[in-house]
């Protein structure tokens, strides 16, 4: 690791940009990067000077670029003479990984939008920026315009995190918000995602869980100061959540939302874990991201000294994601005229990463039974010798006499003491079907 300073290029002196992709996010970058120009110039020290701009089609038009910053030969521009900071919004992970990793040797700062690149790579490219004593900046990756990256590096660098969970993916939440508010099914809410322009047209890495996964793969690190990556993060998508879902949610007084829920744990012996996951959770209906609507973002913090925090906003967008990659890129561009280097990753904790068998979790059970005198008796039995407890159990009416909807909610449990408790009741005869199994929180 690099330990000398750097002092910087000096007041006044401009920082050489290049800008890597040209999408809704770079066009916005390069935009107010443009329109705030004096501003910029005003809180850097120096103004911002874009250099070129990697594209991978040289042909189509760029309205507002002068054609002559266009180049489609990425790996040169990152290592110009005349390039400072490097601005990833490219996407995908391993050709973005080559040249961020080049930039990043090559002794330019970085700044990135790629959670995906962040999440897989974070202590690769981490070690390349101490190496080189320069800036790595990915505040866009988390949330877009929500400052929670900033929030866990450094306003929160002086207290423990104990839990950080929330509402990450804003395709997720449009979708399960129109199915609550509307009646919609799960196909025809993604219908009107997509119309809109919230869901992709292959829409598998937010309906699949993916995007979460990897913004709660970097929440956790940053707030634990624990390595923990994509593959280590427990991940479903909201594809089984049906309508009768959320309508037996309602009932019960809970919503449902696609939930990043990221954990300290602590283990009989005071030794601590951490532990990541995606999944659809059933929450009460009168806690703060039950009404976060639409496609908005909101995330929540547990402290020791701070306490409760919740972060609310845009957490997708050209516009919002620019806004992210911009307060970036000009706290990198201080650094580069008036010296010294953000803070960079801190793993010092090393905590361990839980096997997802172990973490401890709540199950809302909805299945279908014979109606017959002694079968909730029964199945509470079960439940007991399982070593699970039950908080409560719902009975609704159903058309047809011979079976009944039974509803239960557990008090917690490790979770592979849930899901195989689970697996046993479809073996039953007494019961017809699980209906659905939901995660509860809160």
């Amino acid at each position: 690791m690099s330990t000398s300073f750097n002092p910087g290029k000096g007041e006044g002196q401009p920082v050489g940009v290049a800008v890597l992709g040209m999408g809704t996010v770079g066009t916005d970058v390069i935009r107010l990067m443009q329109e705030n120009a004096d501003a910029f110039e005003a809180r850097i020290g120096g103004p911002l000077a874009l250099k070129g701009v990697a594209v991978s089609d040289l042909d189509k038009p760029r309205p507002g670029v002068d054609p002559a910053l266009l180049t489609d030969d990425a790996h040169a521009l990152v290592e110009r003479d005349d390039v400072d900071i490097v601005v990833e919004v490219i996407g995908g992970i391993d050709y973005p990984r080559e040249l961020v990793l080049k930039a990043l040797k090559a002794g330019k700062s970085v700044v990135t939008a790629n959670k995906a690149l962040v999440a897989a790579h974070a202590d690769e490219l981490a070690a390349a920026a101490d190496e080189q004593n320069v800036d790595l900046y990915f505040e866009a990756a988390v949330a877009a315009a929500i400052p929670v990256v900033g929030m866990l590096r450094r306003s929160l660098a002086g207290d423990q995190i104990n839990r950080i969970f929330g509402i990450v993916n804003g395709t997720t939440n449009f979708i399960l918000d129109a199915m609550a508010t509307t009646g919609a099914s799960y196909e025809d809410a993604l219908a009107e995602a997509t119309r809109l322009g919230y869901a992709e047209a292959d829409p598998t890495a937010d309906v699949e869980g993916h995007d979460a996964a990897s913004k709660a793969a970097i929440l956790a690190s940053l707030g634990f100061h624990s390595r923990v990556k994509f593959n280590d993060v427990h991940c479903e998508g909201i594809t089984q959540i049906s309508a009768d879902d959320i309508t037996a949610a309602a009932k019960a007084g809970y919503t449902i939302k696609l939930l990043a829920i990221c954990e300290r744990l602590t283990n009989e012996d005071g030794s601590e874990q951490v532990s990541a996951r995606v999944h659809p959770t059933l929450i009460p209906s009168s806690h703060p991201l039950a009404s976060v609507s639409k496609s908005f973002n909101a995330i929540y913090v547990d402290a020791e000294a701070a306490g409760s925090l919740m972060f609310y906003g845009n957490g997708a967008g050209g516009a919002p994601t620019a806004s992210a990659v911009l307060g970036d890129l000009v706290g990198a561009a201080r650094n580069k005229v008036h010296g010294g280097r953000a803070p960079g990753e801190n793993t010092y904790a090393n905590l361990p990463v839980a096997d997802f068998g172990d973490v401890p979790t709540r199950y809302h059970i909805d299945m279908q039974v014979k109606d017959r005198v002694g079968v909730l008796a029964d199945l509470a039995t079960r439940f007991a010798d399982a070593g699970i407890s039950l908080r409560t159990v719902r009975q609704e009416e159903v058309e047809r006499h011979e079976h009944a909807r039974l509803i239960l909610v557990t008090h917690q449990a490790p979770e592979s003491a849930l899901a195989g408790m689970v697996e046993r009741l479809s073996e039953l005869d007494d019961v017809q079907q699980v209906t659905s199994v939901i995660r509860l929180d809160g």
